[in-house]
């Protein structure tokens, strides 16, 4: 699903629950790693900082924007969220592309 940064505000990042996926990562594999606890995966995308949570600065940045856009993907108690791509921005898309 795509989702603009306002309607993730309340309560997720509140909660402290969004965690954004780098560009590099499908946002999808992501999402099945964490659900089935593959904690390799997750721990070397979370060393290597493919994976991390928001710092003040990039919220600062996103709360002034309320236009920006992102994937999202909700896994319990988690929402990953990435930066969609150009093609994705150009054509407004609102869904990944099918496989």
């Amino acid at each position: 699903m795509v989702t603009n940064w306002l309607s993730l505000t309340v309560p997720h990042v509140k909660r402290d629950a969004v965690v954004i996926v780098g560009k590099n990562l499908d946002l999808l594999d992501v999402g099945v790693a964490i659900a089935s606890d593959n904690t390799s995966s997750v721990q070397d995308w979370i060393s290597r900082e493919l994976i991390y949570k928001p710092s003040a600065e990039q919220l600062s940045i996103w709360n002034s924007d309320d236009s920006k856009k992102f994937n999202a993907l909700i896994v319990q108690p988690f929402v990953l969220v990435q930066e969609p791509d150009a093609t994705q921005e150009d054509n407004g898309a609102t869904s990944p592309a099918p496989v």
